[in-house]
């Protein structure tokens, strides 16, 4: 066992802070008991880039109870809960990251994964899995399979598996439905503004707030800022979802439109440059600009930069941008995630479904042999975790009679 951390003495707190989610992910849970008993991961290597967080260690201690030696890295520089990280080297796991990793030391946490030669991998971003392709193209002589947690993820494996340059299977897991319906959703919309909260302390109620993306990310945050008494405005470059977005009632229009009235600031969109420069020289003083996008793109640093004369840290994860035009903005975590990067992301209870989907899938992969693309997780993996989340909450919903069963499966039946 190697592992490469900030600090091997917070792991009691670690260890603490790991009880506390595996308590609040039953669904996870119940899996871990199956594997104890069927080893389904017997003599298989799984390395991971995942937030290093506490719900993540609970599918690592899910997959070592299903036989499966693990490896891990952070996936992304500022999200790594360091107790976590810690609680996990002292039980035996080879873990290499910590908050606050250089770019040069991120990649080589995630070649010390692969060092360890996987035979399954679970990504948040895609970045192992292009490593792998980029550095270490033997590994994909023995590479069963893959999952990916993320929207940002998925669209850079589609477009690899477009460009023919994919080359093992990957389940899209953030595709699963008790994945993105309710961790993107409910997880995001909650945690983003958990985040924000910590890293400022502002008023939300009477802000507004514009979101960046109508996708399920974006629609959580829209629904929860206006819960706690925002103005929301949401931007799109879809027809269809800028129409759903006017049908739950937000305002809709261009970024360009927006930049002048916004209090808050979140890009949801996974794609690059969402925010930039002539955005920025618009805004009102006091702007506060935030992501909550796996890559720190979307709201354009370099763009920040040129227009700034200076800046300076007025809190932890809030740094103040003097702007060349006289006025002033806030830049929240490095425009990194801000859900991980200033607050714990995601509630366990969500969590609990989507890793209960990767563990399924995880094991789907080690069960079955798959061709080199992009493949949707099994709908049975979907079901089974709603049936096993609904049974852990008490609740039981109805069954189709037989004589519904035959209703619902012939046509003859008409007015």
């Amino acid at each position: 066992m190697t592992y490469k951390v900030k600090d091997i003495t917070l792991a009691d707190e670690g260890k603490l802070k790991i009880e506390w989610a595996q308590e609040h992910m039953p669904v996870l849970m119940e899996i871990k008991r199956q594997f104890e008993k069927e080893k389904p991961l017997k003599g298989l290597t799984v390395g991971f880039a995942l937030h290093i967080t506490k719900e993540t260690a609970v599918l690592v201690r899910t997959l070592i109870a299903g036989g499966a030696k693990v490896a891990i890295a952070g996936c992304n520089p500022l999200s790594t809960q360091d107790d976590v990280a810690a609680a996990l080297a002292c039980e035996g796991v080879n873990v290499y990251g910590w908050r606050g990793v250089s770019t040069k030391e991120y990649y080589e946490c995630i070649r010390s994964v692969l060092d360890h030669k996987p035979d399954i991998t679970i990504d948040d971003g895609a970045d192992l899995i292009f490593m792998i392709h980029k550095e270490r193209p033997a590994l994909l002589k023995t590479l069963k399979g893959g999952c990916e947690e993320t929207t940002t993820g998925i669209i850079r494996l589609k477009a690899m598996e477009a460009d023919r340059a994919l080359k093992y299977p990957v389940l899209a897991v953030n595709d699963a439905d008790t994945k993105h319906m309710f961790d993107n959703r409910y997880g995001t919309g909650q945690s983003t503004l958990d985040g924000i909260l910590r890293a400022t302390s502002v008023l939300i109620a009477g802000k507004t707030f514009v979101v960046a993306g109508y996708g399920w990310c974006g629609r959580g945050l829209a629904m929860r800022a206006r819960g706690m008494g925002a103005n929301v405005i949401v931007t799109e470059i879809d027809h269809t979802k800028g129409l759903e977005a006017v049908m739950d009632g937000f305002r809709v229009m261009t970024m360009d439109e927006a930049a002048p009235t916004g209090d808050i600031f979140v890009t949801a969109t996974g794609n690059t440059k969402v925010i930039v420069a002539r955005h920025i020289e618009k805004m009102k003083n006091g702007a506060i600009l935030a992501n909550t996008g796996h890559f720190n793109n979307e709201v354009c640093i370099p763009d920040i930069e040129k227009a700034s004369k200076s800046k300076k840290t007025l809190r932890k994860d809030a740094e103040k941008y003097a702007l060349k035009n006289g006025r002033y903005v806030y830049l929240l975590a490095e425009g990194r995630l801000v859900n991980l990067a200033s607050a714990e992301g995601h509630p366990s209870e969500v969590m609990d479904m989507s890793f209960a989907d990767q563990a399924l899938g995880v094991e789907y992969i080690a069960k079955n042999k798959l061709d080199a693309r992009v493949h949707d997780i099994p709908k049975e993996i979907d079901k089974r975790v709603a049936e096993l989340k609904l049974k852990t909450m008490g609740i039981t919903i109805d069954k189709l009679t037989e004589e519904q069963k035959e209703y619902l499966s012939s046509w003859e039946h008409g007015t």
